[in-house]
């Protein structure tokens, strides 16, 4: 399976944040920000890095941002260029847009517009935004430390039916499975031998790395 491309537009605080996050877990990362300043700042910390302006089309049709299986637009203040910037990138054919939103109505605006997922800074770090989209299945991850930290993890379609002694997951990752939500109730101490059943929640805390290892190892 070819390894998943995303490009970051905007590097401010949040777009810098999400692009090291997706960098350093090892996937091919385009940064592009008007910016020279700031590309320079984050050239060494991803695959490519681009001075460019996202609101002119014929630039970022030369970029080839259409190959990019997600987007992510971080513009910051300038709402303008973020709703000008994501209507390019839809009439482009960008598979996934992820726009952040400076409010809830310019939120209600991206949608309007086809962004595919808004995020709002006050309420979603980029380190969360970069694990959520290279897995749809981590609905949360808090960091508890350097480096340790504890993830909700939605059962994939590859845990259903088994039990946590055939996933295996602490011999396999490391990592250790503190409870499993299923409906509205929480078990902490889950039995090794119960069966997941589809829409259960495992809240997992482990080593940065070792929880990378194996989100990717579920990434559905």
């Amino acid at each position: 399976m070819a390894k998943k491309q995303y490009a970051v537009i905007g590097m401010g605080r949040f777009g810098t944040s999400v692009a090291k996050e997706l960098s350093g877990m090892g996937f091919d990362v385009l940064a592009v920000d008007a910016s020279e300043q700031r590309i320079q700042e984050i050239a060494g910390m991803v695959t490519h890095a681009v001075s460019s302006d996202s609101t002119d089309e014929e630039a970022l049709r030369a970029l080839g941002i259409r190959n990019f299986d997600v987007v992510v637009v971080a513009i910051g203040e300038d709402i303008q260029s973020s709703i000008l910037t994501t209507l390019i990138l839809k009439d482009l054919g960008v598979q996934v847009i992820v726009v952040k939103a400076k409010n809830e109505l310019h939120g209600k605006v991206l949608q309007k517009i086809g962004a595919d997922k808004v995020i709002f800074p006050e309420r979603d770090m980029g380190l969360r935004v970069a694990h959520h989209l290279v897995s749809p299945n981590i609905l949360d991850y808090i960091e508890l430390s350097d480096d340790y930290s504890i993830m909700e993890m939605k059962a994939s379609s590859d845990m259903i039916g088994r039990n946590l002694k055939e996933l295996d997951i602490r011999a396999r990752f490391g990592c250790n499975v503190m409870g499993i939500r299923t409906g509205g109730e929480m078990n902490i101490s889950p039995n090794p031998e119960d069966r997941l059943v589809e829409g259960d929640i495992l809240v997992i805390v482990g080593q940065k790395n070792d929880l990378t290892k194996l989100e990717l190892a579920y990434p559905r």
